[in-house]
């Protein structure tokens, strides 16, 4: 990784407008100008010409148009590293005698919903209890890992994911299995082998729009087994299965906190799923970005068992 002194210096020689540096952080973090803008109450025309000012003085490009965003160049990478230290200044300023917490900011993030709800949500609600300024966004997507992806910091994504320019590690496992509300069961008598689940509706991801190959199971071990209801959010599966819509293919984190839903065949139906965590090569050099990422580590091995379905 480049000296990020030798980089403050060599940009602040050529004179570079801190006012114009802290615009182009803005963008890096949004990867839109119209967002950039809203953040620090101004325009978009102000926020493109500031970027193109900078430039000028740079003598080159710091932003590059990508998957409609703008991702940082080479050289405005560096212009960001020297920007956190002007805003690293900056808060200093209003805390005499006392060191700014360098774990502040914005971080974005995707996950699945059950994850989002039941890992990162406690995650960083306890980081931010230890340091206020940190703000996350977590948008709920179950997908592959993007191949562009400006303007977010973190993914979670289910499955091995086949990047490039990016760094992916494994973060956990859990387990999914086949559930059907009591009231359900009652009504519609409770299938004793495979076979017998093929005659009952099934509850789970929208087949068309399932992105995900891994999450292919029930309809790669029941064929035959028909939709009954179908939604790209998994808390309507649970809520669907629980309302008796038909048999929900449900991770066991979520299907065994609802007493009233029973766990059906799980000799035949437990599929063990990885999440894997994604991240562009240069995010972990912000302080607020690898705290997340730590937070999710430490959260995701703490529940470890209630993830595999252990309650």
């Amino acid at each position: 990784m480049p000296n990020p002194a030798l980089i403050v210096c060599r940009i602040a020689d050529m004179e570079a407008n801190p006012d114009d540096l802290l615009v182009l952080l803005a963008v890096s973090r949004s990867a839109k100008f119209t967002t950039a803008a809203q953040a620090l109450g101004l325009n978009h025309t102000t926020v493109s010409r500031r970027i193109a000012a900078l430039e000028k003085t740079l003598g080159g490009r710091v932003l590059s148009r990508a998957a409609g965003a703008w991702e940082l160049t080479d050289l405005g990478a560096e212009a960001v590293l020297v920007a956190e230290e002007v805003e690293r200044a900056v808060r200093s300023l209003g805390q005499p005698g006392r060191a700014p917490d360098p774990i502040t900011g914005v971080v974005r993030m995707t996950a699945t919903d059950g994850f989002s709800a039941y890992v990162a949500a406690p995650a960083v609600a306890r980081l931010r209890r230890e340091h206020p300024g940190l703000s996350v966004e977590i948008v709920t997507v179950t997908r592959r890992a993007l191949q562009q992806r400006s303007g977010l910091d973190i993914e979670v994504v289910v499955g091995e994911p086949q990047v490039h320019r990016a760094e992916a590690f494994k973060l956990g496992e859990y387990v999914l299995g086949m559930y059907a509300s009591r009231a359900y069961l009652a009504e519609n008598g409770t299938p004793a082998t495979v076979e017998e689940l093929t005659e009952h509706p099934l509850v789970y991801f929208v087949d068309s729009m399932l992105q995900v190959d891994d999450l292919d199971a029930p309809r790669r071990l029941v064929p035959a087994m028909k939709d009954g209801l179908s939604s790209t959010n998994v808390f309507v599966h649970v809520e669907a299965t629980r309302a008796g819509a038909g048999i929900g293919f449900l991770p066991c984190f979520m299907g065994d906190l609802h007493e009233d839903l029973v766990r059906l065949l799980p000799d035949a139906f437990s599929e063990r799923l990885p999440y894997w965590m994604v991240l562009r090569p240069d995010s972990m050099r912000r302080p607020a970005v690898a705290a997340v990422v730590q937070a999710l580590r430490d959260q995701t091995v703490e529940h470890r068992e209630f993830l595999l379905g252990g309650r």
